[in-house]
């Protein structure tokens, strides 16, 4: 069984990768695309990670097939040196919902699509009406503008509040858009900021992530890489800051200054900037429109501890 769907930006990371050998980690591990992508590269071994049961079920079909080059394991990414149970020479991360989840109308991801109002990528933890139905109005307005950027945060969330109970996705998706302007032809439909604030929310994606780039730092052998493809630019900003903190590559600072002692890097970095689609992957695949390619190459210092708030991880009012 193919695929459903493309895995964004599979040919420059498997370029930047190269030589892709030993045993990797692919810490969201979806539709398997990546998975195979590095397996037909020459990985010896993929662990398969992924929180959500459903995926790694579709999936049972034609991993058997691969033997012991793939392993599944089910739990999420931020304890991937612990799920992984061995030194890895690469870790690739594929941030966000997957195009899978939101196809599926029952999961409750997509405003496009009727469905239960839950967006739980997986484990025991509230669904999306869960914490809209008991949330005050401020801690949603916090959500939707600090996770969303969704500059009516607070008149959006009077009007999820005064329109409780909400059960279904349609519900929520109608409350926000009465609140914002009719989108212009080619603009993004209004309820994409809200959904994907409370999305990450839900599933506490910013928390995960920080976590997860710091399990792949203890897991990484010197030289393995970490790729991470990112579609929010929050995500973005807090593995580039990771990356740049790790490489000392961050910047900043004064002559004036007195020196600051610093941390062996922990990472190289193998490019300046971050890797983004070409015309050719565009015209493929439009959902890798806005996704962003970071490479982070393991040296050989030890793994330190990491904080969210200094790589601009979003955190609630009172840390909601």
């Amino acid at each position: 069984m193919d695929a459903p769907h493309v895995p964004v930006l599979l040919r420059p990371l498997l370029a930047a990768v190269a030589p892709v050998t030993g045993v990797w980690a692919d810490g969201t591990f979806g539709a398997g695309g990546y998975a195979r992508g590095l397996l037909d590269a020459g990985a010896d071994r993929v662990i398969g990670i992924d929180r959500d049961p459903a995926v790694l079920a579709m999936a049972a079909g034609w991993a058997g097939a691969q033997g012991d080059r793939l392993r599944l394991v089910p739990g999420t990414f931020s304890d991937l040196d612990t799920l992984a149970g061995e030194p890895l020479d690469g870790v690739v991360l594929d941030l966000g919902v997957s195009s899978m989840q939101l196809d599926q109308p029952e999961r409750g991801f997509s405003f496009l699509r009727d469905g239960p109002l839950d967006m739980r990528m997986g484990g025991d933890v509230p669904s999306a009406a869960d914490l809209l139905n008991n949330a005050d109005d401020a801690t949603i307005a916090d959500v939707l503008y600090h996770y969303g950027e969704e500059r009516a945060a607070r008149r959006i969330a009077r009007a999820i509040v005064a329109g409780r109970p909400l059960s279904r996705t349609g519900e929520l998706a109608a409350i926000v858009s009465a609140q914002l302007p009719r989108p212009k032809p080619g603009q993004s439909h209004p309820a994409t900021r809200a959904f994907q604030a409370i999305r990450i929310w839900v599933n506490d994606e910013f928390g995960q992530l920080v976590a997860g780039l710091a399990a792949a730092e203890r897991a990484l052998k010197p030289g393995g890489r970490l790729a991470v493809v990112s579609f929010h630019s929050l995500e973005d900003r807090i593995v580039k800051r990771f990356m740049q903190a790790r490489a000392n590559a961050a910047g900043g600072g004064s002559r004036h200054a007195p020196q600051v002692v610093q941390d062996a890097p922990a990472f190289t970095l193998p490019f300046r900037r971050a890797v983004g689609p070409d015309d050719a992957e565009l015209a493929a695949n439009p959902r890798a429109r806005s996704a962003l390619l970071r490479v982070a190459i393991r040296t050989d210092a030890p793994a330190r501890p990491v904080e969210g708030a200094a790589l601009a991880q979003p955190i609630l009012p009172g840390g909601a």
